[in-house]
């Protein structure tokens, strides 16, 4: 059986696609070598993979949270987000799947690319 190729190079310049009850989730061991692409911090499970981001102000975190919120509206993609003083906690799953899907992995990259 021919493995194919897992890309990660690039996945913040990828768009996410619609998906659907019946797309497949990620394969663990894709999963596993896409979230080694991303910032340390993303906290990888079964289902979903998360990333808490410290700030010194309420205002910072709400700014960041509002940019996920604009990316995610123009992706079709859309976090959970937690916003508190000086934190922002982003959790990303496929709820159409009940798992992971690319697209989490491509909203990792590109939030990644927000925070610089």
């Amino acid at each position: 059986m021919d493995v194919p190729e897992i890309q990660v190079v690039g996945l913040s310049n990828e768009r996410c696609v619609d998906c659907h009850p019946g797309t497949p989730m990620l394969e663990p061991k894709v999963a596993r070598d896409l979230a080694a692409a991303l910032h340390p911090d993303w906290v990888l499970s079964d289902t979903s993979i998360e990333r808490t981001f410290a700030f010194k102000s309420f205002n910072a975190a709400f700014g960041l949270a509002t940019r996920v919120a604009l990316l995610a509206e123009a992706q079709g993609h859309h976090p959970d987000l937690e916003v508190g003083w000086g934190r922002l906690h982003v959790k990303l799953t496929t709820h159409a799947i009940g798992g992971l899907s690319r697209n989490d992995m491509i909203m990792a990259a590109k939030i990644d690319s927000l925070a610089g």
